[in-house]
């Protein structure tokens, strides 16, 4: 791989679209664009209206082209966890090369027969993340290259998804002229590296309230162990004060952003805001703490539907406690309050990249740190330029020289990438 690396992440939500253009230097991630628009024919992390969606993704990488003054070309795309399984799974490999030596060619080999299994023609492999490698009969490896031994084996997960809701994704990023690099599991990305390594292993919950969904992940013993949708997000408080208050949607949202407050008791009861009324020339006037009420009790009910979830999974106990994320998260008030109803340790997670200290920007970093390990830990190399020089802009000499770079070294991954499973959708 060449010394530094541009990533291009593609976040799909409900409630926005987020481009983010990323530059890997030595492991240290620099954001140099992002594109950041309202979302339009998503529901629920569901697309039910591919036209505006694909006008979404366009705006957004438009946004982050003229940033970095260059075209986004290939994109890492992360799918939400709707309808999502995980397997466990096997595979059993004798190693190939004289000396007993295992190569990358083993590892390959041994990923691949892991996925050989019955898989239902409604579903498609997203990723499959390795557990622990065994060499004949000495387990918990985390990398054999460069072992001796016969027989390697792989404990690992498959995750599993709807061939539906993969297919439209795929077809609205097709559409909006972008080529897809690699596909991972939101949850997965974005969980990995915002919570520590004793959170991993403890325990603890990884939960991220979207616009209009709310992912709940589970991680433990440093991997990831299950994941849940519950459908209520962001989105349901600007519903809500929309319908109470009386006044237009988009006048809802402005003033969750602005005076929004989920904890009533700290909520203000002196300071009042004009809030204008639908289908009427007047205004009325309402508190911080009228406010506070509204959104506390939409976000207690959707803390309590967590506890819900973790106990349907099964999930009694969490030593490394609850991290959550998302555009909501940065809501004065709201870290008191899940404390309150989980009655556990409780963090929020934001990114300390400049340009995307904003919860909201969780999952696309993650994208882009995951796909950088990932080629790190398989010594995979693009094919392709992940950018390039654009006729509508000057481009900056030295992406221009990293793209070309790039291209001289062209060879092929160690790794088929699960998003070569879903090539026959465009043929």
């Amino acid at each position: 791989m060449s010394q530094s690396e541009l990533y291009v992440s593609l976040d799909i939500g409900s409630s926005s679209v987020k481009v983010l253009v990323g530059e890997v230097d030595g492991g240290s991630l620099h954001v140099i664009g992002v594109g950041n628009v309202q979302s339009a024919g998503i529901r629920k992390g569901t697309i039910i209206d591919i036209d505006a969606t694909v006008q979404s993704i366009r705006k957004a990488v438009e946004q982050a082209e003229r940033m970095i003054g260059m075209q986004i070309r290939e994109v890492i795309l992360g799918i939400p966890a709707n309808g999502v399984l995980l397997q466990d799974v096997k595979g059993v490999v004798a190693v190939n090369s004289e000396n007993r030596e295992i190569t990358d060619d083993d590892l390959d080999r041994v990923m691949k027969s892991a996925q050989v299994m019955s898989v239902p023609p409604d579903r498609e492999i997203v990723n499959i993340i390795p557990k622990q490698f065994i060499v004949d009969d000495y387990d918990e490896i985390t990398d054999p290259r460069g072992m001796i031994g016969v027989r390697l084996e792989m404990d690992g997960t498959l995750i599993t998804t709807s061939k539906t809701l993969i297919h439209n994704i795929l077809r609205c990023v097709e559409r909006a002229g972008l080529v897809i690099r690699e596909i991972y599991l939101q949850p997965l990305a974005a969980g990995t590296f915002a919570l520590t390594n004793d959170e991993k292993n403890h325990g603890s919950a990884f939960i991220d309230i979207g616009g209009g969904s709310t992912t709940v992940s589970i991680f433990g013993e440093n991997r990831f162990m299950a994941t849940a949708v519950i459908p209520v997000g962001g989105d349901h408080i600007t519903k809500d004060l929309s319908i109470i208050l009386k006044t237009p949607t988009e006048q809802a949202r402005k003033i969750k952003h602005q005076y929004g407050h989920a904890f009533s008791d700290d909520a203000s009861d002196d300071e009042f805001f004009e809030v204008p009324v639908i289908g009427a020339d007047s205004k009325d006037q309402y508190s911080q703490r009228y406010i506070s009420e509204i959104i506390g009790v939409r976000l207690e009910e959707l803390f309590d539907l967590v506890l819900e979830e973790l106990y349907r999974m099964g999930v009694h106990d969490l030593p490394g406690g609850v991290v959550l994320t998302g555009g909501i998260t940065k809501m004065d008030g709201l870290l008191q309050l899940a404390r309150h109803v989980l009655k556990t340790r409780v963090r929020i997670h934001t990114p300390e990249y400049i340009g995307v200290r904003e919860p909201m920007y969780s999952t696309a970093v993650g994208l882009i740190r995951y796909a950088h390990m990932q080629d790190s830990y398989f010594g995979h190399v693009p094919e392709s330029a992940t950018v390039s020089a654009s006729d509508n802009h000057t481009p900056a000499p030295v992406n221009k020289k990293k793209s070309v770079d790039r291209n001289k070294e062209k060879k092929p991954g160690i790794l088929d990438k699960a998003k070569k499973v879903f090539d026959n959708f465009f043929e």
